[in-house]
């Protein structure tokens, strides 16, 4: 096509010495895609707009000579481009429609504006396509004139604009409901606050650009009370969660900080800070304007800032309930959910040296009961800022709850022999220096995926065997210990049923006289069945049953079994035998023990005197007081007491003698060493103490004719043992009375 064709002059002549000055401004720029395979027809366009300026911004074009060239362009630059100068008839009859085509529905862009333009009237698009695919504008090139095409020009960009703007508006709503519906999810503040800069914007016909700031107190996890960017747009948004500082804009800090200061709004002509405030947490917006804003402007703004109000009160109060779900209160460290969530992601400690650490305090609660609660909270505050200090980020630390803390890190840096070293020296709480020991479990979690949950038992297991080791202060965990407590645990999960069922069987085994050798009485030996190996040795289960605290209750049944026992016998014709049952000390500490007995024997209508409690000496030495108060109490009511496994406790002379006793049981070790021509001398000096004391002796475990002789030679009265009768139920009992000579009495 050449310039003659053009009908007017003035698309083409310009007067190139109209300006006199040249013009210094920076201008942001509208783009335009100008699509034709006729070159004259992009210089003569670029030409006729090449002084346009529309809303103080001037034109940008881009060149496309084909629709492939034009599509290429379309993907680099997408909606900044605002509008497209398409021939229609170029390589095809209909390429520049191919071209609306993929524009609108491949790249589902709805911004950029479309100008037709055609040289052949004949090929003008159908009313439907110029419909459906958003065009603006259709003309002949020969009726296009510098006059028409400025127009169309500046009403397509008038248009673009605003159709952007609704896009925004749209896509800033999106964000804040997006945020209010997320609100529990880590960016739940950046999201909201990113969405209102943008809906700000939107509202004012601006880009999106502009930041949101607060005092980092109220939002975030800091110690100072600066001013922080908590959610940002356009070239802010690099700076979120920033110190507003680091922007090196005087500008944007003094209006923030003033904002902030005063309380109000500051509308100025190249920028607006807007204050957000509900129920005390308060945000300055920052937004760049380019036009100073209307009346009606700053009315909409109040009433949407009124509105959002709410959201940003919301945001805060989601954020600080997530905190409380995962961080502690007190040291701002992860909690212990969170923990366990950091324990949970492998990618934390993606190593095969990595170690997870439990540090409990020890004798804590010495300090809040010595010094005070706040005394004690000001230590753990301490020992959190000492690990903040003594590890770097690459180690997680938390605060599990009360005095224990955990780490998770490279074993290296997390070795017990470090982890002393931190806990060395003393710590500042208050006004107190107060020096502390610690214990540690630690568990090397290597590169085996495990859960979260299941790491921390292993820790509290390894931190529970540290406490006991009397050598170190620490301990590893190791798969056998795991092995050990499961198999405690469905002990005493066993223990408690069988015991509920009923179960478990209480065995006697006689005691008798050593110069008659007739049956004085019984020890009742409690027995549990285990359908695979007989009975289950009570070297096992009854420690399970003090650990669980179960004693108390296979205890009470003792009592009821000995006591109906008793009833029995003395029906019999064997009323003057005696029971003896063992006694724990958690017994002792109950409360109701002692009534418990008096009921029990006044329920079966039992001589008290029939019934022996035998007691050890680790028993009378763990709770001296409340186990000699307890036996004063029974003594007086008639029940008859034994100090069983004498000479192995280590004996306290003035607790013994302040013991209502009536019995001394000498232990089986003491008679396993009488052997033919050696003198035992501790099972003699039991029996010379017990005769000196007034009380009768007894010896265990008798189970050779020697023994026997040796022990009625030292003065000793009685005898427990297999050389006179194994531990036997009682329907075997009976039998076993009646069949012993002499031993058949008066009912």
């Amino acid at each position: 096509m050449s310039q003659t064709d053009y009908e007017n002059d003035e698309l083409v002549f310009l007067d190139e010495d109209s300006h006199s000055e040249l013009d210094t401004k920076v201008y942001k720029v509208w783009n335009i895609l100008i699509v034709d395979d006729d070159e004259e027809i992009h210089t003569v366009t670029r030409l006729a707009l090449s002084d346009l300026i529309v809303h103080d911004r001037k034109l940008n074009f881009l060149h496309a000579y084909s629709a492939e060239q034009a599509k290429a362009i379309l993907n680099e630059y997408g909606r900044e481009i605002a509008i497209i100068l398409l021939d229609v008839v170029m390589e095809t009859d209909d390429a520049g429609l191919h071209v609306v085509k993929f524009l609108r529905e491949e790249m589902d862009l709805s911004e950029p504006r479309i100008i037709l333009r055609t040289g052949q009237p004949g090929y003008a698009p159908e009313e439907h396509i110029i419909k459906a695919y958003d065009i603006n504008d259709y003309k002949t090139k020969t009726e296009l004139t510098r006059g028409k095409l400025l127009t169309a020009i500046i009403s397509s960009i008038r248009s673009y604009q605003q159709i952007l703007t609704i896009n925004q508006s749209r896509l800033g709503l999106q964000k804040i409901i997006s945020s209010a519906s997320n609100l529990l999810e880590e960016h739940s503040v950046k999201g909201f606050c990113e969405g209102v800069v943008t809906q700000i914007s939107s509202l004012m016909g601006l880009d999106a650009e502009g930041l949101v700031c607060a005092r980092a107190g109220s939002v975030l996890d800091r110690d100072d009370d600066g001013v922080y960017v908590l959610g940002a747009a356009g070239d802010f948004a690099s700076f979120i969660n920033e110190p507003i500082s680091k922007i090196h804009n005087e500008d944007i800090v003094e209006h923030v900080n003033r904002c902030l200061r005063v309380k109000n709004h500051i509308f100025e002509p190249s920028c607006s800070v807007l204050y957000i405030n509900s129920s005390g947490f308060e945000a300055a917006v920052y937004v760049n304007m380019s036009r100073e804003l209307s009346k009606m402007d700053k009315q909409l703004l109040e009433v949407f800032l009124s509105s959002i109000s709410v959201g940003y009160e919301n945001v805060y109060l989601f954020h600080e309930l997530r905190n409380a779900a995962f961080r502690d209160w007190l040291t701002r460290l992860p909690n212990r959910n969170e923990f366990i969530n950091m324990l949970d992601k492998p990618h934390l400690y993606d190593t095969e040296n990595a170690c997870a650490v439990l540090v409990d305090i020890n004798h804590f609660s010495d300090i809040n009961d010595g010094l005070g609660q706040e005394a004690g909270n000001e230590l753990l505050k301490a020992v959190a800022q000492r690990l903040e200090s003594e590890f770097d980020e690459k180690v997680k630390k938390s605060r599990i709850g009360g005095d224990v803390f955990g780490l998770i890190g490279d074993e290296k840096e997390l070795s017990p022999k470090r982890l002393n070293q931190v806990f060395r020296s003393s710590f500042s709480a208050g006004d107190h220096t107060i020096p502390i020991n610690v214990t540690i479990g630690l568990y090397k979690l290597g590169r085996e995926r495990q859960s979260g949950i299941e790491v921390l038992k292993r820790i509290n297991i390894a931190l529970n065997r540290a406490k006991k080791n009397i050598a170190e202060n620490f301990e590893y965990f190791a798969p056998e210990i795991e092995e050990k407590t499961t198999w405690q645990l469905n002990m005493i999960r066993r223990l408690r049923n069988d015991f509920a069922d009923r179960k478990l069987e209480l065995w006697f085994q006689p005691q008798v006289d050593l110069v008659s050798e007739n049956v004085v009485g019984m020890e009742g030996l409690l027995r549990w069945p285990d359908t695979e190996s007989g009975y289950i040795s009570p070297a096992v289960f009854v420690p399970l049953a003090e650990y669980s605290g179960l004693i108390v209750d296979i205890g009470e049944w003792v009592l009821e079994e000995s006591c109906r026992r008793i009833q029995e016998l003395k029906n019999a014709g064997f009323g003057h035998l005696r029971v003896a049952v063992n006694i724990s000390i958690l017994q002792f500490r109950d409360r109701q023990f002692i009534d418990k007995v008096k009921a029990v024997i006044k329920r079966f209508d039992c001589d008290p005197s029939k019934l022996e409690l035998e007691i050890t000496e680790s028993v009378v030495m763990d709770e001296p007081q409340i186990v000699i108060d307890a036996l004063r109490s029974l003594k007086e009511f008639g029940v008859a007491i034994a100090i069983d496994d004498f000479g192995t406790g280590f004996s306290s002379m003035s607790y013994l003698q302040k013991l209502p006793l009536d019995r001394l049981k000498v232990d089986r070790s003491f008679v396993n060493d009488i052997t033919p021509g050696k003198s035992a001398v501790i099972a003699e000096t039991i029996v010379t103490l017990g005769n000196k004391l007034g009380l009768l002796t007894i010896a265990e475990g008798v189970e050779k004719r020697e023994q026997a002789s040796y022990m009625l030679k030292l003065g000793c009265d009685e005898a427990q043992g297999y050389l006179f009768a194994k531990p036997m139920p009682f329907s075997e009992l009976m039998p076993f009375l009646k069949e012993r000579t002499g031993e058949q009495g008066s009912p």
